[in-house]
C-alpha cells in the first residue's frame, strides 16, 4: 500500500525505478493469464515531486488520453490511436511524481459490465480465473487485485469502478460528479461519467483523490476545489452518523423461497456487518425506497446511456478516427469502418441510442427517462435530509462465472445488481469496499453519500473498513 512504499522510498530501501521495474515485470508475468493491460510501458517516466505519490507506480484505464502513448478505448476502431494531448488526470498524476506502468483493458469504449468485450480479449478475476472481474474498468481492478500496482484510475458511468472493485476484493471510489476533471476521458454518457480510482485500502483512495481532484478550465462541468484534504479527515468521529439501507432489496424475508444460496449468504453477512457498524456508533435503519422507482433504474440507465453514447461516439467513423473503411462514397466508407470496428454489443447500443434519439421517440423515451432519473434523485435527496448515507451490498453475490446466465427480470438483478446507478443519476460520491468471503470469493459493501460530501463518505468508509477488518485484502494473504 502507498504508505509502505512511501516509507521504503524515503528510507532509500528501494528506488522508484525499482518499484516500476517490479510492477512492469509483474504486469508481464500475469498478462497471459489475466489480460490486465492493453499497453505495458518499458520506459520509466518520472517527474520529481514532494507529494505522497512521488515515485509510486500505477495503472491508467485506456480511455484516458495520454500524449504519445497508445490509447485505444479497448476498441478495434481506435486500436492504433495515439493522442497528441494529455488528459487532466494523467497530467496531474505525472506532476505528482506518480509513475505510469501501463494502460489497462476495459469493456469496449467503457460500455459494459463484464470485462469481456475489450479488443485484446477478456479480463479474468485474480481470485478465480473462471470468474469475471466485471467492468468496464476491468483491467484497473484486476491490476490492483493482483498487487501489480497499489492504485489505478478508472471511470464509472453506472457502476464501472465500484462493481469490479467488489468482485476483485479491492476498494473502488467514485466521487461527486465534477469533483475530478473528465478532460481527456473518452465520453460514454457525459451526464453520468465520473472519474475515480481503485486501491487496496480507503486511505490510499483518499491520497489519490487529493491529488487528482479540483477544477479544470478544460472541463466546464468540473467543480471548484473544496480545498479539503481527504486523507487528513479519515479519523474524524462518526458516532451518531445515520445510514439507511433499502428494504425492497435487503429484506431477507423477501427471498425466503429463493434457491440462490450466494444471495442469501451475502445478505446474511450484510446484516451481520450492519450490527457491527452499530457497535461503533453508526445508526442504521431500514427504509422503503419505492419499488416502482427501483424497478425503473436499469431501463432508465440504458435509455440515457445508450442515447448519450451514440452522440458522443458519432466521430468514430473511420474518417476522423479509426482505420479507413472501404466504399465508393462517404456513407459506404463509414458503414464499413463502423461495422468492422465495433463489437456486436457496441453496435446494439448505438442502434438503441439512435432509435431513442429519433425525433418521434425523444419525448416518450429519452425525456421520460430523464424524468424518472429526477424522481430517483429527488427521493435520494429527501432521504439525505435525515440520513448521512445509503449502505448496501455492492452486489447480490460474488463475481459471476463466464457463461453464467442471470434472470434479468429477478428482483436480485433489477435492484441489487443495478442500485449503484443511483450514484451516477445524482452525481453522489460512492465507495465499495470488501466486507466478507462467500464460496472463496470476495463480497463487498457500498456506501453512497450526499453530493459534495466526499470527505464524509471517505471518513465513514475508513471507519467501516477498520471495523470489518478487510483492509488490504489479497487472495494469497487471506486464508480462504
Amino acid at each position: 500500500m502507498i504508505d509502505e512504499l512511501r516509507e521504503k522510498i524515503d528510507k532509500k530501501e528501494v528506488t522508484s525505478k525499482q518499484l516500476f521495474e517490479e510492477a512492469k515485470n509483474k504486469a508481464k508475468k500475469y498478462q497471459e493469464d489475466y489480460n490486465c493491460f492493453v499497453t505495458i510501458l518499458d520506459e520509466y517516466m518520472h517527474e520529481n515531486s514532494t507529494s505522497k505519490l512521488d515515485g509510486i507506480p500505477y495503472g491508467l484505464k485506456d480511455n484516458f488520453s495520454t500524449k504519445g502513448i497508445l490509447t485505444t478505448g479497448s476498441s478495434n476502431i481506435l486500436k492504433d490511436y495515439v493522442p497528441v494531448y494529455d488528459s487532466t488526470v494523467y497530467k496531474k498524476l505525472k506532476e505528482s511524481g506518480a509513475v505510469l506502468v501501463g494502460k489497462t483493458v476495459l469493456d469496449e469504449l467503457a460500455m459494459g459490465g463484464t470485462g469481456t468485450t475489450g479488443h485484446t480479449g477478456i479480463v479474468r478475476n485474480p481470485w478465480d480465473k473462471t470468474h469475471m472481474i466485471g467492468g468496464s474498468s476491468a483491467g484497473s481492478a484486476a491490476s490492483v487485485a493482483l498487487n501489480i500496482v497499489p492504485f489505478s484510475i478508472g471511470s464509472d458511468t453506472g457502476d464501472s469502478i465500484r462493481k469490479p472493485a467488489a468482485f476483485g476484493g479491492v476498494v473502488g471510489f467514485k466521487p461527486t460528479y465534477g469533483r475530478i476533471s473528465r478532460y481527456g476521458l473518452f465520453g460514454f454518457a457525459s451526464s453520468l461519467d465520473h472519474v475515480g480510482c481503485f486501491a487496496r485500502c480507503v486511505k490510499d483512495i483518499a491520497y489519490v483523490t487529493d491529488i487528482i481532484k479540483g477544477q479544470d478550465e478544460f472541463d466546464m462541468t468540473s467543480l471548484p476545489d473544496d480545498n479539503k484534504i481527504y486523507s487528513s479527515t479519515l479519523e474524524n468521529d462518526i458516532k451518531g452518523k445515520k445510514l439507511f439501507y433499502i428494504k425492497e432489496a435487503c429484506d431477507i424475508n423477501l427471498y425466503k423461497d429463493s434457491k440462490d444460496t450466494e444471495l442469501l449468504e451475502t445478505l446474511k453477512i450484510f446484516h451481520e456487518n450492519i450490527d457491527k457498524l452499530r457497535e461503533i456508533g453508526f445508526i442504521v435503519e431500514e427504509v422503503e425506497f419505492g419499488k416502482e422507482l427501483l424497478d425503473a433504474l436499469y431501463p432508465t440507465y440504458m435509455t440515457i446511456s445508450c442515447a448519450e453514447a451514440t452522440s458522443n461516439n458519432a466521430n468514430l467513423t473511420g474518417i476522423q478516427f479509426g482505420p479507413r473503411g472501404e466504399g465508393n462514397s462517404i456513407e459506404e466508407i463509414m458503414f464499413d469502418a463502423r461495422t468492422k470496428g465495433f463489437s456486436e454489443l457496441i453496435k446494439r447500443r448505438f442502434i438503441l441510442g439512435s432509435y431513442i434519439l429519433q425525433k418521434e421517440n425523444q419525448e416518450k423515451l429519452f425525456l421520460n427517462a430523464g424524468r424518472v432519473r429526477r424522481l430517483v434523485v429527488n427521493r435520494m435527496n429527501e432521504l439525505f435530509k435525515t440520513y448521512d448515507g445509503l449502505i448496501m451490498p455492492t452486489s447480490g453475490g460474488i463475481a459471476p462465472k463466464f457463461g453464467e446466465k442471470t434472470d434479468q427480470l429477478s428482483d436480485r438483478y433489477l435492484i441489487l445488481e443495478n442500485h449503484l446507478v443511483i450514484g451516477n443519476f445524482g452525481g453522489f460520491p460512492s465507495i465499495s469496499l470488501p466486507s466478507g468471503i462467500v464460496n472463496k470469493m470476495p463480497i463487498s459493501i457500498n456506501l453512497t453519500g450526499r453530493a459534495m460530501e466526499d470527505d464524509l463518505v471517505l471518513n465513514m468508509a475508513y471507519k467501516i473498513e477498520e471495523k470489518l477488518g478487510y483492509k488490504g485484502l489479497l487472495k494469497e494473504e487471506y486464508d480462504v
